[in-house]
């Protein structure tokens, strides 16, 4: 079993949704006909309004027994509960509403309301990962990491040059000084995203060329952070057309 890189593009950005979704649902429908239950970790931003949409909207979600599975998130913004820039705000309209998730399978970051501080929120989420792990390990074993990419190589919240990037003892991590607004944010690290048996990177428009070329020919990671990241099964990265520029025609897939 390898866990080489590859790339499948796709011709437009719609495609390009529409094809992770169908590959998404069948994976998971795939996963549960082996195991109890299925973990998945989700981002906000593009990746939400692009691939969770689409799932949202097929209606080979149907086909999918969503009691089963438990969704996470790979990073937060620290702001109050329901406001427009938290990754759970427009997942809950771009999927949660099209999808039976059971409320206990859904398992948000804390918020700036909350009445915890930043590091008491990293410790809540750290500890709800290990509560639902196998058993040594510091988080869920992912199903499927659908990640996300920034014009600067980031991915989560594990940004270029952050201290962040190097730790591999704590499983959620504060941001206070984000490149990006807002400045607070909480991230998986590493460890938590490389454990993962599949990692699902999607990236769309001509800006992202270069960062996915970076990363593919093996950029150093502090400053190509998304070159960081590796499943344990498989690691696949779905782009459009305009993102795939740079990438050489050997990693280019078909299929996986």
């Amino acid at each position: 079993m390898t866990n080489e890189r590859r790339v499948l593009v796709h011709p437009d950005k719609q495609a390009l949704g529409a094809s992770v979704a169908a590959r998404f649902i069948t994976k998971i429908i795939d996963v549960l006909d082996e195991q109890e239950r299925a973990d998945i970790a989700i981002s906000g931003g593009s990746v939400s309004t692009l691939v969770l949409a689409a799932i949202g909207q097929s209606q080979a979600r149907e086909s999918v027994d969503w009691s089963k599975v438990h969704v996470w998130w790979v990073d937060e913004r620290w702001v109050p509960a329901g406001d427009a820039d938290r990754n759970d705000t427009g997942t809950q309209s771009d999927f949660f509403e099209h999808v039976d998730i059971p409320a206990e399978n859904i398992h948000p970051i804390a918020t700036s309301d909350s009445g915890l501080s930043i590091e008491d929120a990293a410790l809540q989420y750290e500890r709800e990962l290990q509560d639902a792990a196998p058993e040594g390990a510091a988080a869920p074993r992912f199903d499927i990491t659908l990640l996300g990419v920034g014009p600067d190589g980031h991915t989560a919240s594990l940004f270029p040059e952050f201290p962040q990037l190097t730790v591999t003892d704590r499983a959620v991590l504060p941001v206070d000084d984000s490149p990006k607004p807002p400045p607070q944010r909480l991230t998986l690290t590493y460890p938590v995203i490389n454990a993962s048996q599949r990692v699902w990177v999607i990236l769309s428009g001509a800006e992202k060329a270069s960062v996915l070329g970076l990363a593919l020919a093996g950029a150093a990671v502090d400053e190509v952070p998304v070159g960081g990241v590796q499943g344990r099964k498989r690691t696949v990265f779905f782009v459009d057309q305009d993102a795939a520029r740079d990438v050489p025609e050997n990693l280019i897939a078909s299929t996986y």
